[in-house]
């Protein structure tokens, strides 16, 4: 299982802005601030809509021509995409370690911030919920939850002893399916990368972070296909 929430993205202005640098562009860029609401024509006042679209300037829209150079850009290479690159994107993901182990690959334009198993193994209950486990067939899913009770007493052990071989049982057994939440900092050029790398992948968590990354503002400059 996989479950991506808090997802936020930044820079498109600046973005927008760098790249047109390069041909001294920036009068012909027709990206303002606006709301998703249909009113993307400036100036528009949105106070009366806050519960629906936020203040007016809390959203950055991507004009026509704007748009038809990122993605003539996006097509060219890397090189030429480069302002993917800042736009930022923020999430919190909650996954389990196999995953986060093929994640960790993409050490480039990503930074993470994660929930401690060194530090915290021991600071809840082990729990069925805590793994991802939904594809166990029944011996298998006998396996771990004898696996959780092993955890468990080991964990009470540690709670009261303090003795640290107590504490690398928990270490050393901890399943794989174990899940792990951060708080990770991407951009879209890594995301591009991921998602045309992953999403033929046979692990269901990469097709569900494929599907979120569909689903991001502008996600045809990741994924090439025009919205």
């Amino acid at each position: 299982m996989i479950k991506i929430e808090e997802i936020m993205t930044y820079g498109w202005e600046e973005a927008i802005r760098g790249m047109r640098n390069p041909m001294n562009s920036w009068d012909k860029s027709d990206s303002h601030y606006g709301c998703y609401m249909g009113h993307d024509e400036p100036p528009h006042d949105c106070s009366y809509c806050p519960d629906i679209c936020g203040a007016y300037n809390s959203n950055y829209l991507i004009g026509p021509k704007d748009h038809e150079l990122m993605m003539k850009l996006g097509n060219a290479g890397n090189d030429h995409a480069k302002f993917l690159r800042m736009i930022t994107v923020y999430m919190d993901i909650t996954a389990p370690l196999y995953w986060w182990k093929e994640f960790d690959t993409y050490k480039v334009g990503t930074v993470a911030n994660s929930c401690s198993t060194m530090h915290k193994i021991h600071a809840k209950e082990f729990e069925l919920d805590d793994f991802s486990c939904e594809h166990l067939i029944d011996f298998s899913w006998n396996r771990l939850y004898d696996t959780i009770k092993h955890l468990n007493y080991y964990r009470e052990k540690y709670i009261e002893t303090k003795n640290k071989e107590d504490w690398w049982q928990m270490i050393q057994l901890l399943p794989s399916s174990y899940n792990q939440k951060r708080t990770v900092q991407l951009n879209y050029a890594v995301l591009k990368n991921m998602y045309h790398s992953r999403k033929n992948h046979k692990l269901d968590e990469w097709h569900d972070f494929c599907k979120m990354i569909e689903e991001l503002p502008y996600s045809e400059l990741i994924t090439g296909e025009r919205a």
